[in-house]
């Protein structure tokens, strides 16, 4: 039976996830689609720009994390670019929002879809929708994602079997296809892929339901400022106070934990 904790949230706390799960095939399928047809030009902008970036998050070695997605801080990612105006030197004289409206709605209408559905429902829950791939070998360092007034899910599409898991406080969490893993990302955590094959989820950040909107929504503004002025490309999800802090590790006992401290 799944022990669930302050960090480590029971998903049927949130039935605003169930569209997305329910449609979990269908979403995956959409990404494998747009990974075996998509041109590489049009692989390239996505991960280039339809994607958020951190300067923060560091990994162990050469092997990759590459995500992109479709909602940013409750807007579709065409919306998000102009309504903060981001310029992608590498695309001169070409019109970037447009660009990624179009690509969203040949290859991911379902997805689309299903969080307009959601957030039609449940006034605007969801903030950030996007894939989040491990590729093999993938050993992420020790940080936290300072995002207080939101959760985070994990939706998981292609997870392969053996060592792709993620270490938060003291337990070592796996993800499973078909369904959601709901974390406080807050605490401070390290996941990694140890199998020779990719990891994919859908990763959907959501405003925290038992507390009040109106403040959620401050913070927010608060946060997506501040990490825009730091790194436009964080798409308003990473910050520099992703970084952890010593105190993480005494607060939670991590200090005298062998591979967390080879974390830090």
């Amino acid at each position: 039976m799944e022990r669930f904790n302050e960090y480590h949230l029971d998903p049927q706390q949130f039935p605003f996830l169930n569209r997305l799960q329910a449609n979990w095939q269908t979403i995956r399928d959409e990404f494998t689609f747009f990974k075996k047809t998509a041109s590489e030009e049009e692989l390239q902008f996505a991960h280039e720009v339809m994607g958020p970036k951190s300067k923060t998050v560091k990994t162990k070695g050469n092997a990759r994390y590459s995500a992109f997605g479709v909602l940013f801080q409750g807007l579709l990612i065409e919306d998000y670019i102009q309504t903060h105006h981001i310029s992608y030197p590498q695309y001169p004289g070409e019109n970037v929002p447009q660009k990624a409206l179009e690509l969203r709605e040949t290859y991911f209408p379902k997805l689309t879809e299903a969080i307009a559905a959601t957030n039609s429902s449940y006034d605007n829950i969801l903030r950030n929708v996007y894939f989040g791939t491990f590729h093999p070998g993938l050993d992420v360092k020790l940080h936290v994602n300072y995002n207080l007034h939101t959760n985070r899910g994990y939706l998981g599409l292609i997870v392969p079997e053996g060592d792709v898991a993620m270490k938060i406080c003291h337990d070592k969490l796996y993800w499973h296809e078909g369904e959601f893993l709901v974390l406080d990302h807050s605490y401070p955590h390290c996941p990694h892929n140890y199998t020779e094959y990719e990891r994919t989820v859908l990763v959907v950040d959501f405003f925290k339901p038992n507390r009040p909107r109106k403040d959620l929504i401050r913070m927010e503004q608060e946060f997506v400022a501040e990490r825009m002025q730091e790194n436009p490309y964080s798409l308003g999800v990473f910050g520099k106070n992703d970084q952890v802090q010593a105190e993480d590790f005494i607060k939670y006992g991590l200090a005298h934990q062998l591979e967390w401290d080879k974390a830090l």
